[in-house]
């Protein structure tokens, strides 16, 4: 892969990460911290939520351009297997936004679909984790760069 490529992959894997982390880690449990009732902070959670959903699927779209080039044809093994983790991050983040989401918004059953929900999440963090990971560890360094 190109270097400028994979500079960009890089920094899409760490916009998806990133941004995980600021709304599971900070963001949602602030609404809860701050709003004055948890019907209004889980209003504004939804919203977020399903904004990050969109941010996911948008970076591993990317993700999955910039993995190869014209001509190229698509590989397995790229960046040591960020592939199958961009994929099933992408997917996760689907199945909240269009399985889990709903059932948590009409308030059906909602201790397990609030567990569920956090456990895609979750599992969306880690393979974002990981893509990133792999994706900053196949970045060439200046003097490998250099001496090919």
């Amino acid at each position: 892969m190109h270097a400028g490529r994979q500079r960009l992959a890089v920094l899409a894997a760490a916009l998806w990460w990133g941004s995980l982390t600021a709304i599971g880690a900070w963001a949602v449990p602030l609404l809860f911290a701050q709003l004055p009732t948890p019907a209004l902070a889980g209003q504004a959670a939804a919203r977020l939520f399903t904004a990050q959903s969109w941010v996911a699927v948008g970076c591993a779209l990317l993700l999955l351009l910039l993995q190869r080039g014209r001509g190229e044809p698509a590989r397995l093994d790229w960046a040591g297997g960020a592939l199958a983790f961009v994929l099933a991050g992408a997917l996760l983040a689907l199945l909240q936004e269009f399985a889990v989401a709903p059932r948590i918004v009409a308030r059906e059953n909602l201790r397990l679909w609030h567990g569920v929900g956090t456990a895609l999440f979750a599992l969306q963090w880690g393979c974002a984790l990981v893509a990133l990971w792999k994706l900053a560890g196949a970045v060439p360094a200046r003097e490998e760069a250099a001496a090919g």
